[in-house]
């Protein structure tokens, strides 16, 4: 698409298009999730990490990729108990990240009461936020999106703390997902090893399966994902460091600004020409070569052989 669509007035048509678009927002847009899933993700992050553990296992035969499947869920999920034992406290390790940064922000807010269920919290840079006990919900959305305490909460019962009112252990506010016995009840299931292909039992099905005919192709298996042009040059750009960066950086922004202005595809995009057989995707120093000696007498003696021909024919 950015190969495409480079120009500065498509990129400023964005917002039209996803404001035209047909999906509802509460499939895209942070501000309009229900809190149903319990977590503000947009992006598929986790089948992006989980796929590209699989890259070495995708080009095999069926059995051996489910094989490679199969050896990689039993050592991730050891790998996840090593992190599981060594957790003491009782949510886990990213939600007792999350809270300790609020817990941290939460000592910068001031509280006022209004008599009821209701506080305004106010910190720095002008952030004023609403706290509903009775609905148990912040106007930052952030504690109803995840189930997690946000720092506006957190102030709330800081509040009650000073007050000499007894609120309990802050993991009660949290929601059971993030929990360590949680994630311990999730990796209960374990992958039962099994024994080697030479010991499995011998099918009863009478109809046998062969195995496709093989052919060799054409130069190396590729298994690197394709980039877009924009990764790629967005990858030179983080790459290039020095002269040679800011050398590679201001090539790039000038095609970039070239092409942005006029619309236009660099040179890089476009198909040439042979002007001797006159087809597309070389030139006249591409496939073709020169032919020297009795290779060219030959083609020459065809020649005039072919063109007698087809003169003697239009003649009867």
């Amino acid at each position: 698409m950015k190969r495409t669509w480079r120009s500065n007035e498509h990129k400023e048509q964005l917002w039209n298009c996803a404001t035209a678009t047909t999906i509802p927002p509460q499939h895209w847009a942070r501000s309009h999730f229900t809190g149903r899933a319990i977590s503000y993700m947009l992006l598929n992050n986790l089948c992006e990490v989980f796929n590209s553990k699989l890259v070495e296992g995708r080009d095999k035969p069926l059995i051996t990729c489910l094989e490679y499947i199969r050896e990689y869920m039993m050592k991730r999920i050891c790998n996840v108990i090593k992190v599981q034992n060594k957790c003491v406290r009782p949510l886990t390790p990213s939600a007792t990240k999350i809270m300790e940064k609020n817990v941290y922000l939460a000592s910068q807010y001031t509280t006022r009461w209004n008599g009821s269920d209701k506080y305004q919290m106010k910190g720095p840079w002008q952030d004023q936020q609403v706290v509903d006990m009775a609905e148990r919900v912040c106007s930052c959305r952030k504690s109803e999106l995840t189930d997690l305490p946000c720092k506006h909460v957190i102030v709330f019962l800081n509040d009650k703390v000073d007050n000499g009112e007894k609120i309990g252990e802050l993991h009660t506010y949290v929601h059971r997902v993030h929990w360590l016995e949680t994630w311990k009840a999730a990796y209960v299931h374990k992958v039962e090893p099994i024994k080697g292909r030479a010991m499995w039992p011998i099918s009863d099905c009478p109809i046998k399966i062969t195995p496709p005919l093989h052919h060799n192709q054409h130069g190396r298996l590729k298994k690197k994902i394709r980039q877009s042009t924009g990764e790629r040059s967005q990858k030179k750009g983080e790459n290039g460091n020095g002269a040679s960066g800011s050398q590679t950086d201001g090539a790039s922004g000038s095609q970039t600004h070239a092409a942005s202005g006029s619309g236009k595809l660099t040179r890089k995009f476009i198909s040439v020409t042979c002007s001797k057989c006159k087809n597309k995707g070389h030139n006249l120093q591409g496939p073709s070569r020169k032919l020297k000696g009795f290779e060219a007498s030959l083609m020459s003696f065809g020649f005039y052989m072919s063109t007698a021909y087809v003169y003697c024919m239009l003649c009867n």
